[in-house]
């Protein structure tokens, strides 16, 4: 493979990261047109302009919904992630974006890093843990994700809503809440039991996130819209998040007592841009934590 491209000392450096498309699917024009296109545009102007670019993106493998289509494939995780990465790939390949590497984020790299991210945060008091009540279900011996719950929606009556969402009202749901809740494997019925899991302290860094927006907002770089909609969720301050999933299909948590749970993939997936430059260089924090280049 040809050599890594790394920053360099007193040129301009330019790091370039498109949203990572979700595995499970075939990859269509509005992923492309979303910001694979936009991004690829810009590398190629940047390029053009002789700055030191790096195009990274890759494919997003972990959660729920890789889980629920590999059952319904009939193949494990891992396989229905080896089959669409390769898809994907070849799809981006044939409309000649030009990403200098285009990974994934199912490797070894990424469990490094997220699990060193965790333990920061756990040694800095950033984590808290807190029972959740969630759906369980005895004849497949599993907790069950929102996805895998199907039943009646307590709001309008729908029989068919999911743990999530009811498509029919279009309201938010806990799956807790559902009315004759039944596995979606095995049509059995579950039962709400309580689960230890660890929450991200997000009302511990409301002080420092907010002085730290006040200043970005005054640099003048932030559109209308991510600035209302950050407003919005400090006015109704920010609230603790769950990190942790009953899943298999994860990068598993490295604390006792939690050995047997995941990371949620929203805790994880962002991480990927990061492992995903690991997987380019051994050097690539000098792309990650180097804001005077």
């Amino acid at each position: 493979p040809p050599l890594a491209r790394l920053p360099v000392e007193g040129e301009r450096n330019v790091l370039i990261t498109s949203a990572l498309p979700y595995v499970n699917n075939v990859p269509h024009l509005g992923n492309i047109i979303g910001c694979v296109l936009s991004a690829d545009t810009f590398a190629r102007y940047c390029r053009l302009r002789n700055w030191n670019t790096l195009f990274v993106c890759g494919t997003d493998e972990y959660g729920t919904a890789t889980e629920t289509r590999a059952l319904e494939e009939g193949l494990s995780p891992q396989e229905l992630c080896d089959r669409y990465h390769a898809l994907h790939a070849d799809v981006y390949t044939w409309f000649r974006i030009s990403f200098d590497h285009f990974g994934r984020t199912t490797t070894p790299q990424q469990t490094r890093i997220a699990q060193d991210i965790f333990q920061r945060l756990l040694a800095r008091g950033f984590l808290l843990q807190d029972t959740l009540e969630q759906l369980r279900c005895e004849s497949c011996g599993r907790y069950l994700a929102d996805r895998f719950v199907e039943g009646t929606c307590p709001f309008c009556g729908y029989a068919e809503a999911r743990g999530d969402q009811c498509d029919k009202c279009g309201k938010l749901i806990n799956a807790v809440e559902l009315k004759n809740p039944q596995c979606k494997l095995c049509r059995g019925t579950p039962v709400v039991t309580p689960t230890q899991h660890l929450f991200l302290d997000l009302p511990k860094l409301e002080g420092r996130l907010e002085a730290w927006l006040e200043r970005t907002w005054a640099a003048g770089d932030w559109t209308a819209n991510a600035r209302h909609i950050t407003r919005t969720w400090l006015r109704d301050g920010l609230k603790p998040r769950c990190i942790t999933r009953d899943l298999t299909w994860g990068t598993p948590v490295p604390l006792d007592g939690f050995r047997d749970k995941v990371f949620y993939v929203w805790f994880d997936a962002p991480i990927g841009y990061l492992s995903i430059t690991a997987n380019y260089t051994d050097q690539w924090e000098r792309w990650w934590k180097n804001p005077q280049q």
